[in-house]
């Protein structure tokens, strides 16, 4: 409409931001978006009154410019104000000649500004302004990094900046004790201030405690990390809330052509890692997002590996008194080879899944199987007790008692066949809950044991409390045997102590001969590791069985 009344072939919408104009509605014109110094609507954006050139070949701020360069002579532009009084850009006429205006014409280009604004601000009652923060969105943000990957004018990487305010726990405390409001009443502070840091149309509010701007042009890397971390510092120290305030910034670099979703992941990702490191700021790294898309993956495919034939598998790493040579328990460990990724290890895979609602399905995957083992073994005359190793979700489980004890009744399995190891810091992360749960247990026959005993944070009265017959020492401890007398100390402490409580006590990870003798000296009562045997498939074990060293051995 705007060009049919100025009878002009080129008419535009743009919108400014910190260092371009960006054409969001247009006719005739090839541009996407240009320089914002070179932009005659950002005068008009910031002026807030309408702008006439009548040639730009003779102007002295513009005739170098872009638009003059491309065939433009003559501009007009009304600003599009908002209800605030906030400049976000011009409705503007283009023409390849030198000309005047009229009074009317100049009067209808502003009556259809006003109708531009009039829809923008319609558009943004629909979901492009945060009603919190008074913030563009994640959608706005969307679409003007969209305008910045469709522009091939642009060669350049910028640097885009997501700050995440406060650990998601942390604001989940706060809420739950002093209600939303108050959240929302710290976002508002750190949106005002991020407006006031970043420029009015600069930062966007992407979720409820996350915002995100675009660096200007031609920041370098190194030193613009530096200038987030003071901000953020700022930002904290100006917050009312302080004592849930722990900001963090995800940097993520993109060029043309990046997909908004991308680049808000990747933002995403560094804060998350920022928070992870205990840093301010950092950027993001390819390598720890595949880590973290590896971990997603695994997650995911673990529920087919569960139902899949041949996926997961059980080894069995013999456990021998030191004194006799006998062995006396197999401990039961899982191992997943994927069809793709081949063999995932289990320092890899166990740790994601134990914090995940699979872990009960895994640790039902792995009872089952070994006890179907066992009954294998029984029935060839073979008394194997074997060690299941249990997750601090496992003992939150109501019917974890219940569930083993129809196993081992289908299985026809004693109970005293079945230890179950439990780390210190599963036990301790309910202390209470945990010890009624391994009572159960104890009561119904079930052997226990405290696994990697001395890395965990267990309390000396849990200690004497717990129905536990064994403690594993870590092979952390072990390895060191020999090394220097402060760890041989500590070690042959550990066993006294884990003996004057009544325990049984094993050490994990002995590879050496020199470590055992110096184990038994200790009076440790029995080893697993290398030294002794690796973890061996059902085949394997029964051939160390049958060994000189095995079958006699067998309890």
């Amino acid at each position: 409409m705007a060009s049919q009344i100025f009878d002009l072939p080129i008419a535009a919408v743009s919108l400014t931001d910190v260092d371009r104009q960006w054409f969001k509605s247009r006719v005739g014109v090839d541009h996407q978006s240009i320089p914002r110094d070179e932009a005659p609507c950002a005068q008009v954006a910031e002026s807030a009154d309408v702008l006439v050139i009548p040639d730009m070949a003779t102007d002295e701020c513009y005739k170098q410019s872009v638009l003059c360069k491309s065939g433009i002579r003559f501009y007009a532009g009304a600003p599009l104000i908002t209800r605030e009084g906030y400049g976000l850009g011009a409705l503007c006429v283009l023409g390849t000649s030198p000309r005047e205006t009229t009074p009317e014409e100049l009067a209808a280009l502003t009556d259809l500004a006003a109708m531009v604004m009039a829809q923008v601000e319609l558009q943004h009652a629909f979901g492009r302004i945060d009603p919190i923060s008074g913030l563009p969105n994640r959608t706005q943000f969307f679409d003007d990094i969209s305008d910045f990957g469709q522009d091939e004018t642009v060669d350049t990487h910028r640097l885009a900046v997501l700050i995440d305010l406060a650990d998601t726990k942390q604001v989940d405390h706060l809420s739950r004790v002093l209600g939303p409001a108050e959240i929302d009443t710290g976002v508002r502070e750190a949106a005002c201030f991020l407006r006031a840091e970043t420029g009015r149309r600069a930062a966007y509010h992407i979720s409820a405690t996350q915002f995100a701007f675009v660096a200007h042009d031609h920041v370098g890397e190194e030193n613009y990390i530096r200038d987030v971390a003071a901000m953020l510092t700022r930002l904290e120290a100006a917050s009312s809330f302080q004592f849930m305030m722990t900001p963090v910034a995800g940097i993520a670099p993109f060029g043309p052509g990046i997909d908004p979703a991308d680049l808000l992941r990747a933002m995403g990702s560094a804060a998350q890692d920022a928070r992870l490191q205990g840093v301010q700021v950092n950027v993001f790294s390819a390598k720890s997002d595949d880590k973290h898309r590896r971990s997603f993956r695994l997650l995911q495919d673990f529920d087919s590996a569960l139902r899949s034939d041949g996926q997961l598998s059980l080894v069995f790493q013999p456990r021998v008194s030191l004194d006799t040579g006998q062995c006396v328990a197999t401990e039961v460990l899982l191992r997943w080879l994927h069809p793709e990724l081949g063999s995932i290890s289990p320092g890899e895979f166990i740790p994601i899944i134990e914090n995940s609602p699979h872990v009960r399905d895994m640790t039902s995957w792995v009872l089952d199987a070994a006890l179907r083992q066992a009954r294998l073994w029984k029935n060839q005359g073979l008394t194997v007790p074997m060690s299941v190793n249990i997750s601090a979700a496992n003992l939150e489980e109501e019917d974890f008692v219940d569930r083993i004890m129809v196993m081992l009744l289908r299985h026809g399995i004693l109970p005293s066949l079945l230890e179950l190891e439990v780390t210190e810091s599963a036990i301790m992360k309910d202390a209470g809950a945990a010890l009624k749960k391994l009572q159960a247990l104890a009561e119904a026959g079930i052997a226990l044991s405290i696994d990697d005993f001395g890395t965990g944070y267990s309390s000396l009265s849990y200690l004497q409390r717990l129905p536990t017959t064994v403690v594993k020492i870590d092979q952390s401890f072990i390895r060191n045997l020999g090394v220097g007398d402060r760890d041989e100390n500590l070690v042959r402490s550990m066993i006294a102590l884990s003996h004057d409580l009544g325990y049984r006590v094993v050490a994990e990870g002995v590879e050496s001969a020199q470590a055992a003798d110096t184990l038994m000296a200790m009076g440790c009562d029995e080893a697993q590791g290398y030294l002794f045997s690796k973890p061996l498939k059902v085949h394997a074990l029964q051939q160390w069985f049958s060994s000189k060293t095995g079958r006699a051995n067998v309890a």
